[in-house]
């Protein structure tokens, strides 16, 4: 059966009139009439009783109307429903974020979401791992550098900028390194790459050139979080992303040396499977995350 006819059928049987309902459907009278009278040859029966000044349904057609409105009713209801589902994040979004960015910069964000959308819930896994995407079920990743996989999208973010920094107490007691050549009388704190098993090189701008220097020092880390708390302690100078050391370094807790050889970024992108890009839960996380500065 036709819905679409019937529910032409329906209207016709409330205003009692082709000419209005013709115009509330937004159609030519001769396009409506044709829709019924498909209809009724369709089901083999006549359902209107036509004449120049009125039009009445007929006992088959007043079956048809009665028995049929409540379901066209409860049609719209439910795509009315279907479509707020679907422009309304709901049910588990699962993410994956490097552990010091997602607790800095991630954890507010996903807090307030799960605040105002209560029929949403997030599953954040913190981790400088590097997950798969598909096989370990997430909807999206951050990842920071180049994305190699041509399989997956991989939406840019503001990229993270490198900041060069050392506690008060420990400048005092060694003073503070004027150009990158004084780094190396220095306990300059290292974290070991995951991935390579190498020490992270530490990453300047040298007269307009990008410049990767390997320094030395007696603590290493695996994570920056670590990172963090020693610097914060006054054990060494230390190279991070300008969002982790944010706060310390405007209450005076750290402060910024080497200014001159600043100006590096890495890329960060948020990366999802094109299966995932309609979903409203992942369109409203990406919005959120895009209205956060760091």
């Amino acid at each position: 059966m036709d819905l679409n006819a019937l529910r032409l059928l329906v209207r016709v049987a409330e205003t009692r009139s082709f000419t209005r309902a013709a115009g509330d459907l937004g159609l030519t009278q001769s396009g409506l009439s044709r829709a019924i009278s498909r209809l009724e040859q369709q089901l083999g029966v006549r359902l209107l009783q036509r004449n120049t000044r009125s039009v009445s349904l007929t006992p088959d057609g007043q079956m048809l109307v009665e028995r049929a409105g409540p379901l066209l009713a409860e049609l719209v209801q439910t795509e009315s429903l279907l479509l707020e589902r679907r422009d309304s994040p709901t049910g588990v979004l699962k993410i994956s974020t490097p552990s010091l960015f997602g607790r800095k910069v991630v954890m507010p964000v996903i807090g307030g979401l799960t605040e105002r959308y209560p029929a949403l819930s997030i599953e954040a896994v913190m981790t400088d791992r590097i997950v798969d995407i598909v096989d370990e079920g997430f909807d999206a990743v951050l990842r920071t550098g180049t994305i190699q996989d041509q399989r997956l999208i991989a939406r840019p973010l503001a990229p993270l900028r490198w900041v060069t920094v050392a506690a008060p107490a420990y400048l005092e007691r060694h003073g503070t390194p004027r150009d990158l050549a004084e780094l190396q009388r220095h306990n300059c704190l290292a974290v070991r790459n995951l991935r390579s098993g190498r020490l992270v090189e530490w990453q300047f701008m040298d007269q307009g050139k990008p410049l990767d220097l390997a320094v030395t020092g007696r603590l290493i880390f695996d994570i920056g979080d670590a990172l963090v708390d020693a610097v914060l302690g006054g054990f060494g100078i230390a190279q991070l992303m300008e969002f982790a050391v944010r706060e310390a370094l405007d209450d005076g807790r750290l402060r910024p040396i080497l200014q001159p050889y600043d100006g590096r970024s890495r890329e960060l992108s948020l990366v999802y499977p094109p299966s995932r890009q309609c979903s409203a839960k992942l369109t409203t996380f990406a919005a959120a995350l895009g209205q956060v500065s760091w």
